[in-house]
């Protein structure tokens, strides 16, 4: 299945779901409406039982999402401004709790909302020419999309401050020594590099990717003790699927499982 909405370009086939920020004339920049239409783009991944992973990349050579339009930007009141980042943040929040890893294949530039959007992603693979950062305080402005918070929690506050408070970008291999980045791959190679790591995660059980992907996002905000808990409530849970009985008795008879996220 394929539909666009203008801003937000989405394919559903094969079990992988591929948004793609659609506005190549202004490098990707995330204005309103392409932050609502990202969100239903989400949303329809999230509701499609067919649908295991998804990929966001953005539309051209140049960008991945250059970052938010600046001359919305520039007309916020503090009130519309609070109400702004409030609204993106709600968006990301749901990609990154979907329920279903998402791949942010960073075709190009990933600045500012785009960084922030790679960043809610579960996973990143760059291209070499990539570039990445939060240039926010070159605009008088911090980040409002998540980036103050899910930067750090990634690679750490040292680096973190670095990034925002410099706001200078840095280069994809630069990215991927400190943890931004999974993986880089030439600009050519990136789609195939992100579907195959797609496939990957494909070829795992679904419910296990889900609580794993819950304990690591709830276990940041716990304690060691209160996250190993939980860690073993979800391990419960994962031991009363089909999925796990498929998977240990194909192991036994060293044949790939199919699961059924069940």
């Amino acid at each position: 299945m394929t539909t666009s909405t203008g801003r937000v370009r989405y394919e559903s086939k094969d079990r992988i779901a591929r948004l793609t920020i659609n506005r190549p004339e202004k490098l990707n920049a995330l204005d309103r409406l392409t932050v609502e239409e990202l969100d239903h783009a989400v949303a329809a991944a999230g509701r499609d039982p067919e649908v295991g992973v998804l990929i966001l990349t953005g539309a051209g050579e140049k960008a991945f999402v250059a970052g938010a339009d600046i001359n919305e930007l520039a007309s916020q009141s503090p009130v519309e401004g609070a109400a702004y980042a409030r609204a993106g943040q709600a968006v990301l929040s749901r990609l990154e709790t979907l329920g279903k890893p998402s791949i942010a294949a960073i075709n190009g530039y990933a600045l500012g909302g785009g960084l922030e959007l790679a960043l809610a992603c579960t996973l990143r693979v760059a291209a070499e020419t990539a570039r990445l950062g939060q240039p926010e305080t070159t605009l008088g402005i911090i980040p409002g999309y998540g980036g103050t918070q899910r930067l750090s929690r990634l690679v750490g506050r040292g680096r973190a401050f670095e990034l925002i408070l410099t706001g200078e970008p840095i280069d994809a291999q630069e990215a991927y020594r400190i943890g931004l980045v999974n993986r880089v791959a030439p600009a050519a190679d990136l789609p195939a590099v992100a579907e195959a790591l797609a496939r990957t995660l494909l070829a795992r059980g679904p419910l296990a990717l889900r609580y794993a992907m819950q304990a690591v996002h709830e276990g940041l905000d716990m304690n060691l003790a209160e996250g190993l808990s939980l860690e073993a409530a979800l391990f419960g849970l994962t031991c009363a699927t089909e999925d796990m009985h498929e998977g240990t008795r194909a192991f036994v008879d060293k044949r790939k499982p199919a699961f059924r996220g069940r």
